[in-house]
């Protein structure tokens, strides 16, 4: 009699390969269990629905979705991959079911979403072999219990690193009961189902009979269930600009108030009240917006046969919008998508603030001090209380660690299980917002007069990361015309004997917020980071700017060229590289096009006051023994005068004040001149971000690579979660 069902739709929308390695038919796997029933709890496929007809005749799609009977799971059509960012439109909806037992009540538990990719070789007849296709990455989300009761949710599922694409989904959940499921009221609501409610009432009046406090708490689910569903509806399409008609339900929602007046006396708790128009009131609403079922306090109902009125009225409540909801998604799926991914968007920078600590900080404007010894220089040592910066940011990722232990991360989003599988091992982003700063006087001792060096032992990519971000956008010389298209350019550059595909995790993130962007994967330098980095800036501005003058003759062709932003992300020595490349007078054109910066892990200040004896001994080795020329360079020993040293020099030239916004990781603090770049007058205010990641190491262990650094160095290259934080809590800066 109070049997229920959890219904739970997933709408794959589009399939775009971002960075698959191997061409192939793919399929995807979606299955779903309960999480505290291990897999002895499969969820049931109920129904498919394929919004669009499939291109059949294509060579990109071949044969027809299915449902695996032995694990209860649907594999959407195969299709082919041939190249990277190709698009599969797929238009399906799958909705799957999970049965709760009569004596059970609303699941405590939470369901697992579980997306595989999976992959087959291409015979000579480009036809796939389904007996050999296996599972080659899986993607898992959970769905909270309080996000089983109603929820429309843009879910992006990308797979692993090896695997990186990205599959537009959907996921839409409901609470039902078992005898309304599958059959919805016909023709007008008003009649049908409120007169059901009066009825029913008048005939239970009198009947005296107890209930279990399980059954109680199942028809409160279904009404929070009832009002999430109601209010999601209004809220999408008010959101899309589209409006449903639901003025019988909504009418009808005063003759609710009868039986709402009912619950609230019979099934009220401590916790407060269900208001009767379709939304909970502060009873059913945690500060968290969450219902709550498990009160103690639940007095005893004496009408029996009210109660079981109201949960087959609900019921068919639930139905009816439910298939209102299903119809409306059909004719409008686009729309809805977009709206729910903005919303998904926006939402992201809230959830992931729980591995984000801000603070605010002034930003110096006098020459900088460490306390570095430098009396090789002056024959004295200079005193210092300065914390060392990676230390202190060490420190605080690690109290920050222990207050996330002892959270309880319980809400109604679903949670993407690659950061929330285990919240230890996400990197703790330490964000300092740094206030502007005036321009430092004349009068003033220059950084290297006076030989005050910042910790170096973070600005070589050591285990703590740091960032610093300028916002504030420059105005340009003239008023552009609104017309026109606009060329947004990123130049990645890898590091020492570094890879040009180094950074394709932050390449790819980038793509996911912006896909209109153009790239350019550099190769000038690989396999020739040995030598002089004049040699390096040189050939990387002269790939650069060919690569420029292509895509500009591409856009010019197809309509009028009226902007260009030119962006450059460096990682390590990379970033050296690509400020060499700017002091280019070759450069000096594209200049006023320089858009955003990103420096990951660059050695900025050179390697002068290392205190790592083993990472100085490994530096020795690499000029005494291989002779390589940027290593000198790095370590200001090409040049007895330290002022005619490669580094200063490059740091007096102007090479980021063209930047409208500057993104510093593993850098804590600046060169004096490099300040002054971005300190420098423009028409705007400008925002300047400090942000140190630090990553978890200690599945590592204690090695040389982590005790040099290198670990968390290289771990820039082998993870994007930290760049997912960055790029997507300020996107603004990526756009």
């Amino acid at each position: 009699m109070f049997e229920t069902v959890q219904e739970i739709a997933v709408c794959i929308h589009r399939f775009h390969n971002l960075d698959l390695f191997q061409q192939g038919w793919y399929q995807i796997k979606i299955s779903m269990r309960w999480e505290d029933r291990g897999y002895t709890s499969l969820a049931t496929p109920a129904r498919v629905v394929q919004y669009e007809a499939p291109d059949l005749g294509g060579e990109n799609i071949y044969g027809i979705w299915k449902i695996d009977d032995t694990d209860n799971s649907f594999l959407t059509q195969p299709f082919r991959i041939k190249y990277a960012r190709q698009d599969i439109r797929l238009s399906i909806m799958i909705s799957f079911t999970l049965p709760l037992g009569e004596n059970e009540g609303p699941s405590t538990s939470a369901v697992i979403l579980k997306f595989e990719l999976m992959q087959a070789p291409i015979t000579e007849n480009m036809v796939m072999a389904y007996p050999n296709a296996s599972s080659v990455s899986v993607h898992e989300f959970r769905i909270p219990p309080k996000a089983l009761l109603g929820l429309h949710s843009y879910c992006p599922v990308h797979f692993d690193a090896f695997h990186y694409v990205l599959v537009d989904a959907s996921v839409h959940t409901s609470l039902m009961t078992a005898g309304s499921f599958m059959k919805v009221p016909s023709g007008s609501y008003g009649q049908d189902v409120a007169g059901k409610i009066s009825d029913g009432i008048s005939q239970a009046l009198g009947e005296v009979a107890s209930l279990d406090t399980k059954k109680i708490m199942l028809v409160k689910a279904l009404l929070v269930s009832r009002d999430a569903l109601l209010e999601e509806l209004q809220k999408i399409s008010k959101g899309i600009g589209h409006a449903i008609d639901l003025s019988d339900f909504i009418s009808n929602m005063d003759d609710m108030r009868m039986f709402d007046s009912i619950m609230q006396e019979n099934l009220g708790t401590a916790d407060g009240e269900v208001s009767g128009q379709g939304k909970p009131h502060n009873g059913l609403e945690k500060a968290n917006g969450t219902a709550d079922f498990q009160s103690d306090n639940l007095p005893h109902i004496s009408t029996k046969a009210v109660v079981v009125n109201i949960f087959h009225s609900l019921g068919a409540q639930l139905s009816y919008l439910w298939k209102i909801f299903l119809q409306f998604h059909r004719a409008n799926k686009i729309t809805i998508l977009e709206f729910l991914r903005d919303v998904w968007t926006k939402d992201r920078r809230a959830e992931w603030s729980i591995w984000m600590v801000y603070s605010k900080v002034d930003m110096p404007h006098q020459y900088i001090s460490s306390g570095t010894d430098d009396s090789f220089y002056h024959g004295h040592r200079r005193s210092s209380s300065v914390l060392n910066p990676a230390q202190s940011a060490a420190t605080r990722a690690d109290l920050h660690r222990r207050s996330i232990a002892q959270m309880r991360i319980n809400n109604r989003s679903i949670q993407d299980m690659y950061i929330f599988g285990d919240p230890l091992r996400i990197p703790i982003m330490i964000v300092e917002r740094v206030a502007n700063a005036p321009r430092r006087t004349l009068s003033e001792n220059s950084y290297f007069r006076n030989l005050e060096l910042v910790d170096s032992h973070s600005l070589h990519g050591g285990p703590g990361a740091e960032a610093e971000a300028e916002a504030g956008k420059k105005q340009s010389g003239g008023v552009l015309p609104k017309n026109g298209r606009e060329l947004k350019a990123v130049i990645f550059v890898h590091g020492f004997q570094g890879h040009h595909l180094d950074l394709r995790l932050v390449r790819n993130q980038w793509l996911l917020i912006d896909p209109k962007m153009e790239f350019l994967m550099s190769e000038a330098n690989e396999d020739k980071t040995s030598g002089d980095f004049r040699e390096m800036g040189l050939r990387l501005a002269q790939e650069v700017i060919s690569f420029l003058k292509k895509k500009m003759d591409r856009v010019s062709r197809s309509g009028f060229l009226r902007d260009i932003k030119l962006s450059f992300v460096g990682h390590s020595l990379g970033n050296i590289i690509i400020r060499t490349a700017l002091a280019e007078s070759i450069m000096e054109p594209y200049l006023r096009y320089l858009h955003t910066y990103v420096s990951i892990s660059g050695p900025h200040l050179g390697y002068l006051y290392s205190s790592n004896s083993l990472f100085n001994s490994g530096m020795w080795l690499l000029k005494k023994l291989k002779g390589t020329r940027c290593i000198h360079q790095l370590m200001f020993t090409d040049d007895p005068n330290l002022q005619n040293t490669f580094l200063y020099k490059l740091c007096e030239r102007k090479t980021l004040e063209n930047f409208r916004h500057i993104v510093l990781l593993s850098s804590p603090q600046m060169l004096n001149n490099c300040l002054d770049q971005l300190r420098a007058p423009t028409s705007e205010h400008r925002l300047f971000l400090r942000c140190d990641v630090n990553f978890d190491t200690s599945a590592y262990g204690r090695n040389l690579n982590t005790i040099i650094g290198r670990a968390a160095h290289i771990e820039f290259l082998e993870s994007d979660v930290f760049a997912k934080f960055i790029m997507w809590s300020f996107q603004e800066l990526f756009c």
